[in-house]
This record gives C-alpha cells, structure tokens and sequence, in this order.
C-alpha cells in the first residue's frame, strides 16, 4: 500500500505512487489539469472539486466499515 497524501488544490486524498506524473502534493486530476494545455479540459470548479472529496470520503468509510466490521 502506497502512503495517502492530501493534495493542496482539492484537498482529496490519493495515494502517492511511485511515477506519478505531476507534483507530489497535488492528486492525479489536478496534476493532469496543470500540465493540460490551455482549453483542453475544462478546470473543476470548487464546488465540483467539493462534492468529489466528499463521495470519495463516504466511499472509503463504507468500505471501510464493510471491511472491519464486527459480526456478533
């Protein structure tokens, strides 16, 4: 398992895996929209970037939860 890494443009969580393209600090889609050509893609606004986080983070404790959950 790679270490989780908060990036500083969304504040999601990723893991930083070796030869990952873009800066250390930042999650892969945010690296990829710095190095995108201008108009290529459109950048995510904070409130898409907002909803994402907060799927992903609801995502992780479900699963989590699935995975260590206690059967009694």
């Amino acid at each position: 398992m790679y270490p989780l890494k908060t990036c500083v443009v969304c504040g999601e969580e990723f893991e930083l895996k070796p030869g990952k393209p873009g800066f250390a600090n930042r999650c892969p889609d945010c690296s990829e929209d710095e190095s995108a050509s201008p108009g290529s893609k459109q950048p995510r606004d904070a409130d898409e970037r907002r909803n994402q986080s907060e799927m992903n983070a609801e995502r992780r404790r479900t699963i989590r939860d699935m995975l260590y959950r206690k059967d009694s």
